[in-house]
């Protein structure tokens, strides 16, 4: 029998000799197992088989705005050293008068100085000033716990999340002070109702974002309804968000709040008045549309109705009351139109800058491959430009 006749087939669309065949079986079921054997990547990882931490190569840092808070700080940044031992720490003293920014610099904290007075100022200038891959700003009372941090890094980090926000469960009774329990499931209902229901905490002090997410944010506000803004901004964007439950606990003694009740509260529902006027602008005139239009019907009804039996109009000034409460109804479901196309226009323009903020290791690519730009004056030379180099 000829070598011909003795090979057989073997494989799809191949022909091979049967000691070939029996070696290349081998090798298949070798290769095999060892794809088999191949480790998962951390986001199919079941969760409690983690080995190596999926936030690993990034770079986290703490934001911790205080405005004197000299009883806590220490304890707060000493937790947090604990829980994220690779993070970094930046105390912003925010016209602290009780030596808070000492204390912070002698736990190893770095402590920057932020004038402005106000939660909102110290976070737009944290987040102007800070390049991280993951954020984390916690306030520096010493109310949250700094042993949830890792988790909500892994939660971002895992499920590929812009913002993990912490809702808080209080630890013991008398954790809020009377009304602010009422005030935020008021207001974190508010805003769910018109931007969507997606966090049952919104005014949470605790929350871990992504730096696409950071340096896309305008930050507007001044004062303590900057989580509001937080959160509209998250939910606007349709941002990938979530949340994760945490103890919060009381202030210790000798710390005091800076919340005020009734003043904060109002500042913030105005926020959301505001937010719903520059985000939802058709919703909010179409309320005041149908307000306008339902007085004027009320108003006018009886006058056209005795027009039509008399001819006459003897309430002359109700009629013109009714008229231009008409006339008001129609201008604002107008501006609604109209600005509904301009904040379209707004929030396809946010979500490009939202993109194109991206991640610090993206950046870093486009920085060691620079775009090569070729100039008229180097190839009359014989020689071309070097590449753009990034900043």
């Amino acid at each position: 029998m000829s070598d011909r006749a003795r090979h057989v087939r073997c494989g799809r669309g191949t022909v091979a000799h049967p000691s070939t065949c029996a070696s290349s079986r081998k090798s298949l079921e070798t290769r095999s197992d060892s794809k088999r054997e191949r480790p998962i990547s951390p986001s199919a990882t079941p969760q409690g088989e983690q080995t190596t931490p999926p936030a690993i190569g990034k770079s986290v840092v703490v934001l911790i705005p205080c405005h004197d808070e000299a009883a806590t700080i220490g304890d707060v940044i000493r937790d947090f050293r604990k829980h994220l031992p690779t993070a970094t720490l930046h105390v912003y003293d925010n016209g602290c008068a009780d030596g808070t920014a000492q204390i912070a610099r002698a736990a190893g904290a770095f402590v920057h100085c932020e004038p402005l007075l106000g939660k909102g100022n110290v976070v737009r200038r944290m987040f102007s000033d800070i390049e991280a891959d993951i954020y984390v700003i916690v306030d520096g009372d010493g109310t949250y716990d700094a042993e949830c941090a890792p988790k909500l890094i892994d939660h971002l980090v895992l499920n590929g999340l812009d913002m993990v926000n912490c809702a808080r469960v209080p630890a013991q009774d008398g954790v809020y002070r009377p009304g602010h329990a009422f005030g935020n499931r008021l207001l974190t209902s508010l805003v769910a109702r018109v931007f969507g229901n997606r966090l049952r905490d919104m005014l949470s002090g605790y929350r871990v974002m992504s730096r696409r997410f950071v340096k896309s944010f305008p930050a507007l506000s001044t004062g303590f309804e900057i989580e509001t803004e937080l959160t509209v901004h998250a939910l606007d964007l349709r941002a990938p968000i979530g949340e994760l439950s945490g103890p919060y606990r009381t202030r210790p003694n000798g710390s005091n709040s800076k919340l005020h009740t009734v003043g904060d509260g109002i500042r913030i529902l105005r926020l959301i008045v505001h937010l719903v006027k520059e985000e939802r602008p058709l919703q909010f005139f179409s309320v005041i549309f149908f307000t306008f239009t339902a007085a004027s019907v009320v108003l006018g009804w009886p006058v056209v109705t005795q027009y039509l039996q008399t001819g006459l109009v003897p309430r002359l000034p109700t009629a013109v009351l009714a008229t231009g409460l008409v006339i008001l109804a129609f201008l604002s479901l107008v501006c609604g139109l109209v600005l509904d196309t301009v904040t379209r226009g707004r929030r396809e323009l946010k979500r490009l800058l939202y993109l194109a903020a991206g991640d610090r290791q993206s950046v870093k690519t486009r920085q060691r491959h620079p775009v090569i730009r070729t100039s008229t004056r180097a190839n009359a030379s014989g020689s071309s430009s070097g590449g753009v180099k990034g900043r």
